[in-house]
């Protein structure tokens, strides 16, 4: 599962697409789940609850012990990331943290066992697009774990 807001959402989407499809090589399609792409799961968790649940209520409904939480904020301080990643953890589910600056809230809600990339920028456009060359390296190591080297 994949989560951002603004651009990092669409950085969820792409790495979910990456792994669905494929990335450079041809393999079986991974199981993947952006939570941003839902208008109306999005909306009605906006409308009846609070924009901050829009991602962690998912995760509650969706989320497996042994699943992998993607969280990406570039500012580390997102109010729905910091959500998702507490119930994905409360459900035992790995996260990896791609934030930018020195990390934000998001650094300090990760556990033992979670992972966090923090682009030391304070720029978001900087970050962002070292976000992504990081979600291809993410890719391409996945794809030689199940492929190996070639």
């Amino acid at each position: 599962m994949a989560c951002g807001n603004g651009g990092s959402a669409a950085d969820a989407q792409h790495f979910s697409a990456e792994l669905l499809n494929r990335f450079e090589r041809e393999r079986h399609p991974l199981a993947a789940l952006a939570l941003t792409t839902d208008s109306s799961t999005l909306t009605s968790i906006g409308n009846d609850y609070d924009f901050t649940q829009i991602f962690s209520k998912q995760i509650k409904g969706l989320g497996q012990e042994g699943d992998v939480l993607l969280a990406i904020s570039t500012s580390g301080n997102s109010a729905n990331i910091i959500n998702a990643v507490e119930v994905a953890q409360e459900k035992k589910m790995r996260v990896i943290g791609l934030t930018g600056g020195g990390g934000g809230a998001l650094s300090a809600a990760l556990r033992s066992g979670d992972t966090l990339i923090s682009i030391p920028s304070k720029k978001t456009a900087r970050i962002q697009e070292v976000h992504l060359l990081c979600l291809h390296c993410f890719c391409d190591g996945i794809d030689t774990v199940l492929l190996g080297d070639k």
